[in-house]
């Protein structure tokens, strides 16, 4: 560009095309499925309970809400009923998709491997010769 007016009057324009691409594309964002639970008496009811008030204990900032040692049996027990059921061919993610952040599964993964005393690399091999 030789000057700051043609520079300007180029972004400008191609800021005005970006604008009516836009405008004419339909929105493609959406909010993340809401995961559907049935809730039913039992385990199911009780976990879909305990699920609610520890959501709306990160809400309010009360992240004390269980003990360290509860939430600890609370994750150890959910990894082992996961377990169970996959190896039992049952298809099923272990959250919704996209219904936990990225940092979120880091810090959960990180943390399970770390307790099992194992490495990423250890991951990786088990993954590829299980096809998990």
């Amino acid at each position: 560009m030789s000057s700051p007016k043609r520079a300007a009057k180029a972004i400008a324009k191609s800021a005005a095309g970006m604008a009516r691409k836009t405008a004419r594309r339909p929105a493609t964002a959406r909010a993340p499925d809401k995961p559907k639970v049935a809730v039913v008496d039992g385990a199911s009811a009780d976990a879909a309970r305990l699920a609610a008030v520890l959501e709306r204990g990160i809400v309010d900032g009360k992240l004390d809400l269980v003990a360290v040692e509860a939430l600890q049996r609370l994750i150890a027990a959910a990894c082992r009923v996961y377990t169970a059921r996959v190896e039992a061919g049952e298809p099923i993610m272990p959250v919704p998709k996209n219904s936990i952040s990225a940092t979120d599964v880091m810090v959960t993964a990180s943390g399970l491997l770390r307790a099992a005393d194992l490495a990423v690399f250890e991951l990786g091999m088990w993954q590829s010769w299980t096809g998990r």
